[in-house]
């Protein structure tokens, strides 16, 4: 298995749930930009499940060196990579925080996953999963520039599945809405429309294992964003969302 942004919670928690379910890797590569955290989880999955693992150390805001990535092979890419910033009241005119949410959210990441997409595809098998966001359903004013770099990785996601389909390669869209995380860690949440790391590991193991194409950990957000993408622009303008 390759994981991209292994120091998520919803990373661990899916690979956790992987490996509870039975499944067995080769090794399970961990790209990380935070190496001391990763070692942390990397020892636990090797001594808990006697599975072997390899840290690989990837920073979206730095150049990226793809030989070091020649060797690996895997049928499941899993892509938790992802950066909130500072939302658009606090830094919607800071460049620097307008550049990492777009870096690390679309624009270095793309050409990785494409680097992997092609590697499944010359096999003709694979899944590859991609952790977008309901910010990306549509614009809102609170968040934006997140939420357009998140709507330009759900429709990568989406052209990347369509032209893998018949490469025999599969692509699984999760839409998380609220997540208990440390990325979000501070925020009032609603309790009821917030999902757990271990809640969407569930969700998406059930919805790779169905090979659906799209998916929302907690249902209720996929009536929530069907309103709020219905609403008619001269009404939605207005709204303090």
């Amino acid at each position: 298995m390759i994981v991209l942004g292994s120091t998520s919670e919803v990373a661990q928690a899916f690979v956790e749930k992987t490996l509870q379910e039975g499944e067995k890797f080769e090794k399970i590569y961990l790209f990380t930009s935070n190496k001391e955290t990763t070692e942390r989880f990397a020892r636990h999955i090797d001594v808990k499940f006697v599975q072997q693992s390899e840290i690989i150390e990837l920073d979206l805001t730095k150049e990226i060196d793809y030989n070091k990535f020649e060797n690996i092979n895997s049928n499941l890419l899993f892509c938790a990579t992802g950066y909130l910033g500072e939302g658009t009241e606090e830094g919607l005119y800071d460049n620097k925080n307008t550049e990492r949410i777009i870096d690390i959210n679309y624009s270095k990441l793309v050409p990785v996953m494409n680097y992997f997409a092609q590697k499944f595809e010359s096999r003709r098998s694979g899944t590859i999963i991609g952790l977008s966001s309901v910010a990306g359903d549509r614009g809102r004013q609170s968040n934006f520039i997140y939420g357009s770099a998140k709507a330009a990785f759900t429709a990568y996601l989406s052209g990347l599945r369509n032209y893998l389909f018949d490469k025999k390669v599969h692509v699984l869209t999760i839409k998380p809405g609220f997540m208990a995380t440390k990325m979000t860690e501070g925020l009032p949440l609603n309790p009821k429309l917030t999902a757990t790391p271990k809640q969407a590991a569930t969700c998406i193991y059930k919805a790779y294992k169905k090979q659906k194409n799209v998916a929302y950990v907690l249902p209720i957000w996929a009536v929530i964003m069907m309103i709020i993408r219905n609403i008619p622009e001269f009404i939605f303008k207005k709204l303090k969302l």
